[in-house]
C-alpha cells in the first residue's frame, strides 16, 4: 500500500531541490508524476523554483477550495507519485484527501514543507500540524544556520529587524526589505534579545 509521507525542514533546507529529484527520478524511470503546490505560494507563478537553480512547471496549483483527492482521482490517477511542494499551506481537510490519494488509489504522496511558522508560538501550520499527526513516515531535511550550528527555527526580518508578529503570508510590495532566515535556537534567542 501507498503511503502519506512528510519531508519537512527550516527554510532554505532544499525542500524543493529534493522534490525536483525524486520528480527526476521517477522520470527517468519512466513513471509519470503530479507537481502541486498551494496558489498562495505567488513567488513563481505556477513553477518551482530552487535557490540554485532547477526549476520546474507544476502540474496544477491548488486553492484552499480544492479537492485534492477528487482532482487526483479525476485527472492523475495513472501517475506513480505526488508530489507537494509548500504543503505546510495545505488545509487539514486537504492533507485528509491526499491520504485518501494513497489509501484508495495506492499512489505514494510526498508532501514538503516547513513544520512552524516565523511566530514560533502560534502552533505552526495547520497543513504541518496534520500532516505530522497522520502521515505514516515523517522526515527532516536539515540545514545549518549562520553561524554553523544546526537550524530549526523559521524567521522573518523586516527592514534587517527580526518580527514575531504578522500574517503567515507576506508578500513584499518593494516598500520594505522581507527576509526570511533558518536559524538555531541560540541566535534565535540572540536576535530576539537585541530587538
Amino acid at each position: 500500500m501507498a503511503k502519506l509521507y512528510f519531508r519537512y525542514g527550516a527554510m532554505g533546507c532544499g525542500k524543493t531541490m529534493q522534490l525536483l529529484q525524486v520528480a527526476f527520478n521517477y522520470e527517468e524511470r519512466g513513471h509519470k508524476v503530479c507537481v502541486i503546490k498551494p496558489a498562495t505560494d505567488t513567488k513563481n507563478g505556477t513553477k518551482l523554483l530552487t535557490r540554485i537553480g532547477p526549476e520546474r512547471e507544476t502540474d496544477f496549483c491548488f486553492d484552499r477550495k480544492t479537492d485534492l483527492f477528487k482532482k487526483i482521482s479525476q485527472k492523475y490517477k495513472d501517475v506513480h507519485c505526488v508530489l507537494v511542494d509548500e504543503s505546510q499551506f495545505l488545509t487539514p481537510k486537504q492533507v485528509d484527501q491526499l491520504e485518501l490519494v494513497a489509501i484508495k488509489l495506492n499512489i505514494p504522496v510526498i508532501a514538503y514543507g516547513l513544520r512552524i511558522n516565523f511566530r514560533q508560538d502560534s502552533g505552526g501550520f495547520e497543513g504541518s500540524t496534520r500532516l505530522l499527526q497522520i502521515a505514516e513516515d515523517i522526515e527532516e531535511i536539515k540545514t545549518i544556520c549562520e553561524c554553523g550550528r544546526k537550524a530549526t527555527r523559521n524567521t522573518r526580518f523586516l527592514n534587517d529587524k527580526l518580527v514575531i508578529e504578522g500574517p503567515d503570508i507576506l508578500i513584499d510590495d518593494g516598500s520594505s526589505k522581507i527576509e526570511y532566515r533558518a536559524l538555531c535556537s541560540a541566535c534565535y534567542q540572540k536576535y530576539l534579545e537585541e530587538k
